[in-house]
């Protein structure tokens, strides 16, 4: 990767440049990172070491959890030395690689959430070919092509961010290296990029969300024709994946399928997926299934 262009280093203005904001965040930001490792950390634990838990629902549960990690992990690190730092300073290398990180994992974590509602989808509405079509090599395929996609689109955002000349300013006003505030600083027309940038990030969003939705249509539908209890069972275990798509879906559709014209307001919209899901999709996930608070017991009790 070479950089043509005269900037070797960026400025992250951060979420705030009050000082005594920055510190309140500093505390509350590495209390959140903490909770995202350990919570999600405790997942992939369970999963792996209870027998239990072997159905494809907790492989890609697991797999779920270890991306949130990767993706908190290229973020967090950085903004929470940052509250503490006066010079908030990333070289160029650096900012790009991050914007490849964040965007591989970010994409990575939207395929396994719709490999997830796909695997409802069997589960549900086609019961009896469940153990046939989900099978641990099918499994591991969706997974593999879920790291491929991620890797694909990350590949084309950072290619064409890595082109784009910088000649100054090199301020960016937010607390970690993306797409659009990039294009703000390139001392070029951006138009172009910004529409193939929107059209790559929007068709894989829009594609994605437009897969979950009519798969939970489906199962809702199916739904009528159970049991009050099978209702109640299969609600449960879709419930909780409702909740994280919304949480996460939300606020990536608001940034990455439109021009951004306001930093500020993206800033603030990017916590949420950049922290805060990653740190309730444990909470989420536990809370509503017994058969992970069991397993999550037994490891506990063993390990005492």
């Amino acid at each position: 990767m070479e950089n043509t262009s005269c900037v070797k280093e960026f400025i992250l203005l951060g979420l705030s440049e009050n000082q005594r904001v920055e510190k309140i965040c500093f505390v509350i930001f590495l209390f959140f990172y903490m909770i995202i490792v350990a919570g999600n950390l405790l997942i992939v634990i369970t999963v792996i070491s209870s027998q239990r838990l072997n159905s494809p629902m907790y492989f890609f549960l697991s797999y779920l959890s270890f991306v949130d990690i990767c993706y908190s992990s290229v973020i967090a690190p950085k903004m929470i030395a940052d509250f503490l730092a006066e010079n908030k300073t990333i070289s160029f290398v650096g900012c790009i690689a991050q914007l490849f990180g964040v965007h591989f994992f970010g994409c990575t974590e939207i395929f396994i959430l719709t490999v997830m509602a796909y695997d409802r989808y069997i589960a549900i509405c086609r019961p009896l070919h469940y153990t046939t079509l989900m099978t641990r090599r099918v499994c591991g395929r969706m997974v593999i092509g879920s790291w491929v996609g991620g890797f694909l689109h990350s590949a084309v955002q950072t290619l064409l961010t890595t082109q784009l000349p910088f000649c100054g300013p090199n301020k960016i006003d937010h607390y970690f290296c993306d797409v659009h505030p990039l294009l703000q600083l390139a001392c070029t027309d951006t138009y172009a990029v910004g529409v193939i940038v929107v059209a790559n990030s929007g068709m894989i969003t829009l594609s994605c969300f437009f897969i979950l939705v009519v798969s939970y249509i489906v199962i809702l539908v199916s739904l009528k024709s159970q049991t009050s209890e099978g209702q109640r069972k299969a609600l449960s275990t879709c419930g909780s994946h409702i909740t994280v798509v919304i949480l996460f879906f939300g606020p990536c559709t608001f940034i990455y399928i439109r021009p951004s014209s306001n930093l500020s307001e993206d800033k603030s919209v990017a916590v949420f997926y950049t922290v805060i899901t990653p740190m309730l999709n444990p909470l989420i996930y536990t809370l509503r299934n017994e058969e992970v608070k069991s397993a999550m017991r037994k490891l506990w009790s063993r390990t005492v």
